[in-house]
């Protein structure tokens, strides 16, 4: 059925909303039996690459050209990385260290949230090192005090890392205390549930689907609302000077 031009997707020079209904499914290099929705990269002038992938069964994602963070939406996703092999299933995650060796592999059906980025070296800190985590085991921080709003940090707080990846969940009617605006750049997946985003001075319905990216100092703002919580993922880029 035609939408007659109609939909929530949205872009802006600060901003962009991707919504499901835009979606358009690519291949890249070292993805078989698999498609690649790409929702942010540098041709729309952000600093990594976010994409979902799709796999059929018996498909494969290969090496990266930075490094990797994925994140399992459902299924099982296989990870090789050198003698070891891990399983992941849904709300587990991987990082990978930047040209690292690998291949991610899919016996059956599932979905998967991507993130890409160069790695910003730092003089006497060593490089992070493969990381494999369950989200729902790392422990829920409270932001701002607020129990209502809580905090998942899937990467450590290491000056190793350059960007960090969270969840955070939203019981229905909990929002944000503040409008923020800050040097780091988002990307951001909504995993359930829904809400209002405000960016710059526009306000945007949201629901689980839907992608958002916010260039640096965007103002933003979220707020819950429904029935039941609201949870997303996030990028940030972390831990560098801005003149890095």
């Amino acid at each position: 059925m035609y939408n007659l031009g109609h939909t929530r997707s949205v872009r802006r020079s600060s901003h962009l909303i991707h919504t499901p209904d835009t979606f358009i499914r690519t291949k890249i290099p070292g993805c078989s039996k698999a498609s690649v929705i790409v929702h942010v990269s540098p041709g729309l002038g952000a600093n990594f690459t976010q994409y979902s992938v799709e796999f059929e069964a018996g498909g494969a994602l290969g090496t990266a050209s930075g490094q990797r963070f994925l994140y399992v939406l459902d299924g099982t996703v296989t990870l090789e990385y050198g003698a070891e092999t891990y399983t992941l299933v849904e709300n587990d995650y991987a990082y990978i260290p930047e040209d690292a060796e690998h291949i991610f592999r899919a016996p059956q059906t599932a979905r998967a949230a991507v993130i890409e980025q160069k790695y910003h070296p730092l003089k006497n800190t060593s490089p992070p090192t493969l990381l494999v985590g369950h989200e729902p085991s790392v422990t829920a921080q409270p932001l701002m005090g607020d129990n209502d709003l809580l905090v998942r940090s899937l990467m450590p707080d290491t000056m190793a890392f350059d960007f960090a990846v969270n969840t955070m969940s939203y019981a229905p009617g909990a929002g944000l205390s503040m409008v923020e605006v800050h040097i780091m750049e988002h990307g951001l997946l909504m995993l359930g549930g829904g809400g209002i985003y405000r960016l710059d001075d526009q306000w945007y319905p949201v629901t689980a689907g839907d992608f958002i990216w916010m260039a640096p100092y965007c103002p933003q703002w979220f707020g819950a609302i429904g029935k039941v919580p609201a949870k997303y993922l996030i990028y940030k880029d972390w831990d560098r000077h801005p003149l890095t």
